[in-house]
């Protein structure tokens, strides 16, 4: 089970341009949350803070660590991955050799589980991962931080881009991580995977949360969703 993460008056900068302004949310052990929100609200940004790629203040703690001042090797090495938009596979090494590189002893989820989860990375294990499509691409970056043993996995924008079919395959295999109990930060524009897996949601606006509750909750609310959501 994951320690639990909770976020304090988090702020961040690139360069001299502040872009979060005093974050607060809490993940508790298991728990799914979908952070949504407009493009440049502080969504990426937030995710690069809790890993620490950003220059940030405040207080980030994963249990009882604090992670600001972490390097992002000590942070991984606690239990927390990360899925990035950019999916960052190596496109000169195999899908299999990817899958390797994050493999860590002992781990709950081996190659086995990887290759189940997702088939077609059996089926493409001798490929080089610059030759796979975007959803393929999408799956092994997944797959490859799974293998690292994560209690806490963050993931930036899973479904963009994929096909429909391709998009219930991730959002899937996100179910399972569930049901193991690993906790899941889902950033995305809207509440597509999300709403599948009936995450609670937080919704970021202007570098700050600006709602935090169910997605009833929030859909009942005309205000937040005019505000803060991107619709259409």
């Amino acid at each position: 089970m994951s320690a639990p993460l909770c976020i304090e008056d988090l702020r961040a900068w690139y360069g001299a341009a502040q872009v979060l302004h005093g974050v607060n949310l809490r993940i508790g052990e298991g728990e799914v949350v979908a952070l949504v929100g407009r493009n440049g609200s502080g969504r990426s940004t937030l995710a690069k803070a809790i890993m620490g790629l950003v220059r940030c203040a405040g207080d980030v703690r994963y249990g009882d660590v604090q992670l600001i001042g972490l390097r992002p090797h000590r942070i991984a090495r606690l239990g927390i991955g990360y899925v990035p938009e950019t999916r960052d596979v190596f496109p000169a090494l195999t899908v299999r050799e990817n899958l390797l590189l994050g493999e860590r002893k002992g781990t709950r989820f081996t190659l086995g589980d990887a290759y189940r989860l997702f088939p077609v990375l059996e089926e493409r294990m001798s490929v080089k991962a610059g030759a796979l499509s975007g959803g393929e691409q999408q799956m092994l970056s997944l797959a490859r931080t799974l293998t690292g043993d994560p209690s806490l996995v963050v993931i930036d924008e899973p479904g963009e881009g994929l096909a429909p079919q391709v998009l219930a395959q991730v959002a899937a295999c996100l179910a399972t991580l569930r049901e193991r109990g690993v906790a899941m930060l889902l950033i995305e524009e809207r509440l597509t995977i999300a709403s599948m897996l009936d995450a609670r949601v937080a919704v970021m606006g202007h570098g700050a949360i600006q709602f935090d509750g169910t997605i009833g909750a929030l859909a009942a609310s005309e205000h937040v969703m005019r505000d803060w959501v991107s619709i259409g």
